[in-house]
């Protein structure tokens, strides 16, 4: 446990000195971010991008606006997104979920306690436990370690958790090994990601990668689908 833990940390300090902040999440505001959260589920940011800064144009990111809003309509403004249908229904439930409990207040939402907050968020509709960390983390600033697919693989493939940990053991695993800091983990995730995209793909390109040291004797440990 000791050693997976250390690893974890020698792992951090390789992807900041190799790829230096990555300045996350992108967001004018809080507000922006949780939609973010929702759009980008299945697609590429390019493609929430494209749907945020339509909403924003329409002046919809607001929850009590986006609570408004004809979902035909909003279902139109979000098409790039993908899954236009699904996704408007989970914003205007997520929209709901902040005007009916908390008035419309994300401030007074994230100062909630964190078990409430984030078993509230849990129970609305499509949003599931990485969309919840995501909006806890980027658009909250609260300390809660998010695992992805391209997390999921790098800790698999050089072994540093079982083949069958889910996302509770893994998130679980990341926060016993490191300080309890959202700004840490917001980071953290951010250089997982690059070096996901970058080299911890479907299929691994080790070469050129800052954690290839770290692999296992005999190379990347294949994960569990």
């Amino acid at each position: 446990m000791h050693g997976a833990d250390s690893n974890l940390q020698v792992a951090y300090r390789r992807l900041l000195e190799h790829y230096g902040r990555q300045n996350w999440w992108p967001g004018d505001s809080p507000f922006e971010v949780m939609v973010g959260a929702v759009l980008v589920q299945n697609t590429n940011w390019q493609n929430a991008a494209r749907a945020i800064e339509t909403l924003k144009d329409e002046g919809l990111l607001a929850p009590d606006a986006l609570v408004a809003a004809a979902q035909e309509e909003l279902q139109e403004l979000i098409r790039p997104a993908g899954y236009f249908r699904q996704k408007a229904a989970r914003l205007q439930s997520l929209a709901r979920f902040v005007t009916d409990n908390y008035g419309g207040s994300l401030e007074a939402m994230f100062a909630e306690e964190f078990t409430t907050l984030r078993a509230g968020l849990l129970s609305i509709n499509g949003i599931g436990p990485e969309t919840a960390d995501s909006i806890l983390l980027y658009a909250g600033g609260l300390p809660t370690f998010v695992i992805d697919t391209y997390t999921h693989r790098v800790v698999k493939r050089h072994g540093w958790a079982a083949a069958d940990a889910d996302y509770h053991a893994l998130k679980e695993h990341f926060e016993n090994a490191l300080d309890r800091d959202a700004a840490l983990f917001n980071e953290y995730h951010a250089l997982l990601v690059r070096v996901g995209k970058e080299h911890c793909r479907t299929a691994p390109r080790c070469e050129g990668c800052p954690l290839a040291e770290l692999l296992p004797e005999g190379g990347p440990v294949q994960p569990e689908n």
